[in-house]
């Protein structure tokens, strides 16, 4: 089974989770204005929620974002926590480890019963 678009939209941002827990603590209004600064650079994604994960913060998302997404979220993040913005680093997608591995092709030959 095969998926036209990646399972999972979100962006992940790692940094301190001394600095994570601070940045969630006004989530709703980091959502909006991430959301704000998406629809100034006319993009069609748009941030559902922000949550806290291992080592850093998750901005679920309702398209999988482009890199010009990426680094207006990374910076719109930077910006806002501009004492701590040496402990973020840089906005990225999700990578998965899983692979599909072809064991064998079938076919028929016509000069054979196979």
């Amino acid at each position: 089974m095969t998926t036209k678009d990646p399972s999972q939209k979100q962006v992940i941002v790692p940094m301190n989770n001394n600095v994570a827990k601070e940045f969630v603590k006004d989530s709703n209004s980091h959502v909006s204005n991430i959301n704000q600064a998406l629809k100034a650079i006319k993009s069609n994604t748009i941030a559902d929620f922000i949550c806290i994960k291992d080592k850093g913060i998750v901005v679920i998302t309702n398209n999988v974002s482009s890199g010009l997404d990426l680094q207006e979220i990374e910076k719109y993040i930077k910006t806002s926590l501009s004492s701590n913005a040496d402990k973020v680093s840089m906005a990225r997608l999700p990578q998965s480890k899983l692979y599909l591995k072809i064991v064998g092709i079938p076919f028929i030959s016509k000069k054979t019963n196979n």
